[in-house]
């Protein structure tokens, strides 16, 4: 019972934005950028009385356009942690980025009551977003980008819903080779040539 109190602190400093641990950068594995995003304490009610864990959400990334998320639940917080780590390495996605620092178009996304609009930005602009989607495109290695929540606050839901909108995304190669133009056809000539070059 004495663990319970630190538990529930816990719990409400994943629900601020969760980068307290985040902030710490790479774990485990140097290549991957690993940030919990929320942390909770949960009850499994039982014969004897409650039996107290904890469900952790986590969002992987190589900072070069992969990302994934994960959650886990254990007795312990590392465990879950751990669980949640492992299972978002598992569901990594790869998003094409223009000039590896932005998106290539605006998107919208939408999971449950979850609904995000991600803009892509200019030069100098920086992550405008907040909570879970500023984890999303740090781990992704975004560097400019304007998103905004217009639905649940829910971690879950937002990150999922974030996920969503970067999978919407296409690159002007990508949209090129299946409609069987060049990459100029399709953007101006400036845009066109730094497109071959990703």
């Amino acid at each position: 019972m004495a663990q319970a109190p630190m538990g529930g602190d816990r719990g409400q400093r994943g629900q601020r934005g969760g980068s307290d641990r985040g902030r710490g950068g790479p774990r485990e594995d140097p290549e991957l950028i690993d940030k919990l995003v929320s942390i909770n304490r949960v009850a499994k009610v039982v014969k004897g009385g409650r039996r107290f864990g904890f469900a952790a959400l986590v969002v992987v990334g190589d900072g070069r356009g992969r990302v994934g998320y994960g959650s886990g639940k254990a007795r312990e917080v590392p465990e879950a942690i751990r669980k949640a780590t492992e299972s978002a390495k598992n569901k990594m996605i790869r998003v094409p980025l223009r000039e590896g620092r932005t998106l290539h178009h605006d998107s919208t996304g939408r999971f449950g009551a979850g609904k995000v609009v991600v803009r892509a930005a200019p030069p100098g602009t920086g992550i405008i977003a907040g909570g879970p989607m500023r984890a999303v495109f740090e781990t992704l290695g975004v560097q400019d980008v304007v998103a905004k929540s217009t639905g649940s606050p829910n971690p879950h839901n937002m990150v999922k819903a974030t996920l969503a909108a970067l999978q919407n995304l296409a690159s002007p190669r990508s949209i090129a080779a299946k409609r069987g133009k060049k990459v100029g056809d399709i953007v101006g000539r400036r845009e066109g040539a730094q497109a071959e070059k990703e």
